[in-house]
């Protein structure tokens, strides 16, 4: 059975998650940004995924140099050349997830 307590602390982590993720676009839907802003905006979409990217390729162990992971590394390089021909985010991600399920299934 599930106590009361747990059900609030349930609801009061959604609100707390929902809040910051999707107040901000309720509310950028109706203001209307300065040009160089909303150009600023454009690129965030670009820098999130490549801050993603850059994480997913490293690994950073404790006081020492970050390391390159190799299958990942090599996985990119589909994902990259299928995204330089396509542009279709739906197909990088598809040819990404295949390389590198059969780099780990070869390896």
């Amino acid at each position: 059975m599930i106590s009361i307590e747990y059900l609030y602390l349930m609801l009061g982590c959604f609100v707390v998650t929902w809040i910051p993720r999707i107040l901000p676009f309720a509310f950028a839907k109706k203001m209307q940004f300065p040009e160089k802003f909303r150009l600023f905006l454009d690129y965030l979409p670009l820098c999130i995924l490549a801050a993603l990217l850059v994480q997913n390729l490293l690994s950073v162990p404790t006081g020492k140099a970050p390391i390159l992971n190799i299958q990942e590394t090599i996985a990119c390089i589909p994902a990259l050349i299928v995204g330089i021909y396509t542009k279709d985010l739906i197909k990088i991600v598809v040819t990404g997830i295949i390389a590198i399920a059969l780099i780990r299934f070869f390896v």
